[in-house]
């Protein structure tokens, strides 16, 4: 079950977002907390490896971008909306199995644009990749 404050809600209501949207949910990304400030999410390995056996870098990217653009969108609150313009990443340890686990914290929350780091990391807290997304903030024409 997703934490979510009253406000928070009304803010995601409002701008009609559903969490992560198609690809998260078809990679079985499971929303834990939302906010602007901190955001964890989990993904499970099954289904999101690559050849090799460990899990796609870019799941990693799916994870992180999915928790950074909420986290921003709610930071843009009613009438504003999240645009992403830089996304890096920078994987460190393999994970086989388990669960991807996703800590999204705000490094800058601006009025025009937002920084947020993301750690990803196996079942037993190992840091396996760390992420950086960059998002502009945009107002609605009749915001």
């Amino acid at each position: 079950m997703t934490q979510l404050d009253a406000q928070t809600q009304a803010v995601l209501d409002a701008q009609g977002e559903v969490p992560g949207g198609e690809l998260s949910a078809r990679m079985g990304i499971e929303f834990v907390k939302l906010s602007a400030e901190h955001s964890i999410a989990r993904m499970p390995v099954d289904g999101n490896r690559q050849p090799a056996g460990f899990v796609h870098g870019g799941a990693y990217c799916v994870i992180a971008e999915s928790l950074g653009s909420i986290s921003a969108n709610i930071h843009a609150g009613e009438g504003g909306y999240a645009v992403g313009v830089d996304i890096n990443a920078t994987h460190t340890r393999s994970i086989t199995s388990g669960w991807v686990n996703a800590e999204c914290k705000a490094v800058h929350l601006g009025r025009s644009m937002t920084v947020h780091e993301i750690v990803c990391t196996d079942d037993d807290g190992n840091r396996a990749s760390t992420l950086r997304i960059t998002n502009f903030i945009k107002r609605h024409p009749s915001a």
